[in-house]
């Protein structure tokens, strides 16, 4: 028996070492397996650098405003009387908008037509006296002195009634300006007052306001350093075609593209057409002004906007958006090096166009940039590089 006992012991301890052996193997296998594994270089596609023009969008938040915004103010004061327009409505020129209460304003027109009539009767009777003296004068039946008085009156009378003619004229003027209308053809604005109000023209609030928005303008700001590159683009363009500078020449921009509210792009194209004289000193920024047609009534005044200008960048280095990944606030590409190992680098990016990035810093022509498969890779990590069309 303890024999057998022996023995069994004896196989168990065989066993035992050879299953470890066999797991100290296997565990090596796994190794060198991971290892080999590891060295493997990766099959990934490649950019190669160049440098070429770039086309960056640039985006200016803008306000909208009618061509012709108009104050619509009472020239009199008075109760208002009747509203003949809604709020919203298109008015056209001349359309009556608002009348105030024109009974102040008839009678002082009555009574200016009443001294008007007095001062002609005067006249009358004073060229009468003139009359009636002249001849007497001319036989000398009575002294000159006199006629020369009846003169005077005269030209007094005449004055006299000049005067009461204004006064008509003025009283007229204020009867009609009871009666409010439309200086331009567009759209009424909010109206704050209501029939029985007091108006006046100096009151704080307009009776309302009217846009003109067959065309609106879109005022935006530019920084300095965007309008020094159209202002060089500029003088670099006259200079090609050979035209001498001209201060009373317009800066000429590519077409503008309004974005409105809802992120659609507006169907007409702008212009720029018009800039400020001056840089402001707080903002460093120039106020300029694109025009849109609007045609449709889709634009109202005091609405907002992006608009998207077109820059051109000459012979700058350009790589794919999917190219970069980023840590923080920094930008990281993968550069594979004539070894064929990847390298990750920092870049610096001066902008984009379309797909692409515009470095500045971090890369030149003729280098090549990993287009994915960044996951996989370490600094030195091997690569079979697969070039790919731009």
């Amino acid at each position: 028996m303890i024999t057998v006992k022996k023995l069994n012991l004896s196989f168990l301890k065989a066993t035992f070492v050879l299953f470890g052996s066999i797991s100290i193997l296997s565990s090596c296998s796994e190794s060198k397996s991971k290892e080999k594994e590891s060295n493997k270089a990766l099959a990934l596609p490649v950019y190669t650098v160049t440098r070429d023009n770039a086309v960056t969008i640039k985006d200016y938040l803008g306000t909208i405003e009618g061509k012709v915004n108009v104050d619509v103010r009472p020239q009199v004061e008075g109760l208002l009387q009747e509203i003949y327009v809604d709020e919203g409505a298109f008015v056209q020129k001349g359309q009556k908008l608002f009348k105030i209460d024109p009974a102040f304003y008839q009678e002082d027109l009555n009574n200016s037509v009443a001294s008007q009539q007095v001062a002609r009767a005067k006249l009358k009777n004073a060229q009468l006296e003139v009359d009636r003296l002249k001849p007497l004068v001319d036989n000398e039946v009575i002294s000159e002195v006199r006629l020369s008085s009846a003169q005077a009156d005269y030209q007094v009378a005449k004055a006299t009634l000049d005067q009461a003619n204004a006064e008509v004229r003025s009283a007229q003027l204020s009867k009609d300006f009871t009666v409010v209308t439309a200086p331009v053809s567009g759209y009424i604005g909010r109206i704050p007052k209501r029939v029985g109000n007091l108006v006046s023209k100096g009151d704080k609030e307009p009776l309302t306001y009217l846009s003109d928005v067959q065309e609106v303008y879109v005022y935006f700001a530019m920084n300095e350093s965007d309008f020094l590159y159209f202002s060089k683009a500029q003088a670099k363009k006259d200079s090609i075609e050979g035209r001498k500078y001209d201060k009373q020449k317009k800066l000429t921009f590519p077409d503008v593209t309004l974005v409105l509210a809802d992120g659609e792009d507006y169907k007409f194209k702008g212009t720029v057409d018009a800039v400020n004289g001056q840089v402001d000193r707080m903002t460093g920024a120039i106020s300029l002004r694109a025009s849109f047609a609007n045609s449709d009534n889709i634009l109202r005044s005091g609405s907002t906007g992006t608009l998207k200008i077109s820059e051109v960048k000459d012979q700058v280095i350009q790589i794919p958006q999917v190219a970069t990944s980023e840590l923080q606030d920094k930008t990281f590409v993968f550069v594979v090096d004539k070894n064929n190992t990847a390298q990750r680098r920092n870049i610096k990016v001066a902008g984009k166009s379309k797909a692409n990035y515009i470095v500045s810093e971090g890369l030149q022509e003729g280098d090549r940039v990993l287009l994915s498969g960044f996951d996989k890779l370490t600094d030195g990590s091997p690569v079979i590089p697969i070039e790919q069309n731009k």
